[in-house]
């Protein structure tokens, strides 16, 4: 079985307090954590993964039992930051999902930023990633950090223009 090597960034950025309060547009709006929505989590992340690049280099973002699998491993995680983990709802469906846990260091760490196809393009990933940053500065934490696929370049933009700057380049090997 052939192995294929993923080229992925770690990106990180410093909490000084000067992140924007992320607004959305009418219709939209945020859902804090809650113990109930854990499987709108998993289908929004499903919905926002499953034929992408990461589904290939994380192959269970590719399936619904995955991603739900994946939200009950995060929940249960010692540094689950419920003020770092968010769903946006528009007015007929979830839109995006993030999570946040604390890790060692303290150190804010993004697990996932997913937004449905039909709606990227509209700023919901900046807001996401922002109300995440904001979570991890309410709980205390200097520093946060994301890992991120380097063929995913749209997501890399993103990162840099939040304020995020690669810190070190990993390999992730995958079966074929």
């Amino acid at each position: 079985m052939a192995i294929t090597y993923y080229k992925r960034f770690r990106m990180e950025i410093d909490l000084d307090g000067s992140i924007q309060s992320p607004q959305l547009p009418s219709g939209f709006r945020w859902v804090g954590w809650d113990e109930e929505l854990l499987e709108e989590h998993a289908q929004v992340k499903y919905r926002s993964f499953r034929e992408e690049i990461d589904s290939h280099v994380f192959p269970c973002l590719g399936e619904l039992t995955g991603c739900q699998r994946l939200m009950r491993e995060i929940r249960r995680k010692p540094g689950f930051l419920p003020a770092a983990t968010w769903l946006i709802v528009g007015p007929d469906t979830f839109v995006g999902t993030i999570q946040g846990v604390m890790d060692r260091g303290p150190i804010g760490a993004i697990q996932n930023v997913g937004v449905a196809p039909e709606f990227r393009g509209k700023g919901f990933g900046r807001a996401l990633v922002r109300k995440a940053l904001e979570g991890f500065y309410s709980a205390g934490l200097q520093r946060a950090y994301l890992e991120v696929t380097a063929e995913n370049s749209s997501a890399v933009m993103l990162y840099r223009a939040v304020g995020f700057r690669r810190s070190k380049t990993l390999y992730k090997a995958v079966d074929g």
